[in-house]
């Protein structure tokens, strides 16, 4: 089954032009989603707004837009307000300036989606911006709208490709220094770096995407597959004790001694 495309427009860089096409580059498909139920009836629960003070549902024409200045105090936004604030153009990714591919830190890339040319003619002009972009290790970034919001994104060659990102705002990436200002900035202990230098060689492997898999994934659909088939015999009930608690793990007080004994672990394992 074909993807259908997530969004379709040009590719703009001063006067070379060509349609896109711009395609999610991931996928939570896969994932087990639930439904909420009605524990008596088995029907679908269903949302749906109420007016905080009478009880009343609200109609979906009476809901707006609203940003609080005070308590109890609002100043109202309608639709068409806020489409006038948008890009003139929400068909266009006009490539406004360029910058070192290096010097975009990860904390500002939020979501990526591949980018790729819509019809033959344009390969021509795609394949020129993408591979001039990649000789000189560059990104360009430009502004899209995506599901009615303004974005910065970024522009990424790969391979035949371009990735694009959208950008985290810039309110929403927080000063790092708030958070690691308590960190000791003393250099680590001599004796203990070779032995965590000897443990992280050990354990160093090439990445493979099942590194970032999901057990709890595996665990849930083993759950629902072993509901399925009880929902086919007679529910006994569990017979009523108390579970046993996990032991708490014991802290460790001499860190160079445990690091000795994971080093000596995997010596023994043989592990490469």
């Amino acid at each position: 089954m074909a993807i259908r495309p997530y969004w379709k427009g040009y590719l703009k860089l001063s006067l070379v032009t060509c349609p896109v096409q711009m395609m999610p580059a991931t996928s939570e498909n896969e994932k087990v989603r639930f439904h909420t139920l009605n524990r008596v009836t088995q029907n679908r629960v269903v949302s749906h707004y109420v007016d905080a003070v009478t009880g009343k549902d609200v109609k979906d024409e009476d809901e707006v837009k609203a940003y609080q200045r005070g308590e109890n105090e609002y100043v109202l936004l309608e639709d068409e307000e806020l489409e006038n604030v948008a890009l003139e153009s929400t068909k266009t990714i006009d490539i406004e300036v360029f910058t070192p591919r290096n010097s975009v830190e990860w904390i500002w890339l939020d979501t990526p989606y591949y980018l790729s040319p819509d019809d033959p003619v344009g390969q021509e002009a795609f394949s020129v911006i993408r591979d001039a972009m990649a000789a000189e290790d560059m990104v360009g970034i430009s502004r899209l709208v995506i599901a009615r919001r303004e974005r910065a994104v970024m522009l990424e060659p790969r391979g035949k490709g371009i990735v694009l990102w959208t950008l985290r705002y810039g309110d929403e990436v927080r000063d790092a220094e708030n958070y690691f200002d308590r960190v000791d900035d003393q250099p680590a202990d001599s004796q203990m770096m070779p032995l965590v230098q000897q443990l992280i060689k050990k354990q160093t492997q090439h990445w493979n995407p099942k590194m970032a898999s999901d057990p709890v994934q595996d665990r849930l659909l083993d759950l629902i597959e072993g509901k399925k088939k009880q929902m086919k015999k007679p529910v006994k009930a569990k017979p009523k004790g108390r579970e046993k608690a996990e032991p708490a793990p014991s802290n460790v007080i001499n860190i160079m001694e445990a690091l000795r004994k994971s080093v000596d672990a995997e010596n023994r394992s043989g592990r490469h």
